[in-house]
């Protein structure tokens, strides 16, 4: 039997939609929102009936069926901690997810619940999310900070991680939850954790605090030298934590995230730019043989993915760097609306079970 899942990945300034069939894409579209158009909300949540309103308007447009679906998913956002799997969408999460306590703030990717739930109980079918960022399958031992007022958190890129995982799982004739992988996500923020039997024991902070520099972040930093700038009076907190997570790493250094364009800039002899890239190269090494020693060096496969894994100077780096460790996989982009129906369909099939949030 065939099933019709709709996803729903809202972002900042747009909304990303498909329909799938199974493992077919039927319809996708990105439904763009201007500042003007955001700006009459008093804030993030209170977007969702409006979005909603986009989506179902796109549905009719493209003549797909509201009352085709068997599911409607949307992504996770900043969920308490979880394991790794679909969830379906209880209050619960919802009053969590309006809650800007949790985690500091409330960030677009939470209306994803809200706008799937919403539509579902209309049909009278079910409503998920599937690996939100804040998936923590460590141990104890991971979660040791060095102090003990912090405890090191998880939040990176699941949703492509676990599924890039599975799908180099099945390229190599093996259960997800028999392999030991170093997934290596790279977009505007680089995640890379050590996957263990299907479990993700330990990754960087992909936001704030942990790992290499990306495009966009700042990754690890020397904590003497960070406190004379936190204390210097030069900024004030929300200034700070904006320039170490959007305006920090390549932006910094080379006034652009953009990787093609600094791909560019090297095949042009830019000295500059090359020695930034092959630094944040330099980086993600070092953090991919943390997590080689984490799996205790039995690796089976290291793989590249997100944006970045299109970039072939990136590419020839890592490989250089770590190709000693285990087999280097390219699997490039970052698979968000298929990694989110297929999370949905495998609960639909009872491949899997729906994860209980409570």
């Amino acid at each position: 039997m065939k099933y019709r899942v709709l996803a729903i990945n809202p972002g900042s300034t747009s909304t990303k939609i498909a329909v799938f069939d199974d493992e077919n894409p039927v319809f996708t579209k990105v439904l763009r929102h201007n500042a003007e158009e955001m700006a009459k909300f008093g804030g993030i949540i209170e977007q969702y009936e409006f979005r909603k309103k986009l989506v179902l308007d796109a549905m009719k447009e493209n003549n797909i069926p509201i009352d085709s679906l068997d599911a409607v998913v949307g992504r996770g956002g900043l969920v308490k901690p979880v394991s790794g799997g679909t969830f379906e969408v209880t209050e619960k999460m919802l009053d969590d997810l309006r809650n800007p306590h949790l985690w500091g703030r409330i960030h677009a990717s939470n209306l994803g619940a809200f706008i799937a739930k919403s539509i579902a109980d209309e049909l009278n079918i079910p409503s998920y999310i599937v690996d939100p960022v804040t998936v923590n399958e460590f141990p104890e031992i991971a979660k040791i900070s060095g102090i003990p007022e912090i405890e090191r958190k998880s939040l990176f890129h699941a949703l492509n991680i676990r599924f890039t995982a599975r799908i180099l799982a099945k390229k190599l004739n093996k259960k997800f939850t028999e392999c030991n992988f170093i997934a290596v996500h790279m977009g505007g923020g680089i995640s890379i954790a050590a996957i263990k039997n299907g479990k993700i024991v330990d990754v960087n902070n992909a936001l704030l605090g942990m790992g290499p520099f990306s495009p966009q972040r700042a990754g690890a930093l020397p904590i003497g030298d960070l406190l004379e700038i936190a204390f210097s009076g030069k900024y004030k907190k929300e200034e700070l934590l904006s320039k170490l997570a959007k305006k920090s790493g390549c932006i910094a250094y080379l006034g652009t995230d953009d990787g093609i364009e600094i791909e560019n800039r090297i095949y042009d002899g830019d000295k500059k730019a090359e020695l930034i890239m092959n630094a944040m190269c330099y980086q993600m090494n070092k953090e991919i043989g943390a997590c080689a020693a984490v799996l205790e060096g039995k690796v089976d496969a290291i793989f590249l993915t997100g944006g970045l894994a299109y970039n072939p100077l990136v590419v020839k780096e890592v490989k250089k760097g770590v190709n000693f460790i285990a087999p280097i996989h390219i699997l490039p982009g970052e698979n968000e609306m298929e990694a989110l129906s297929q999370g949905a369909i495998r609960v639909l099939k009872g491949i899997e079970p729906a994860q209980s949030y409570e």
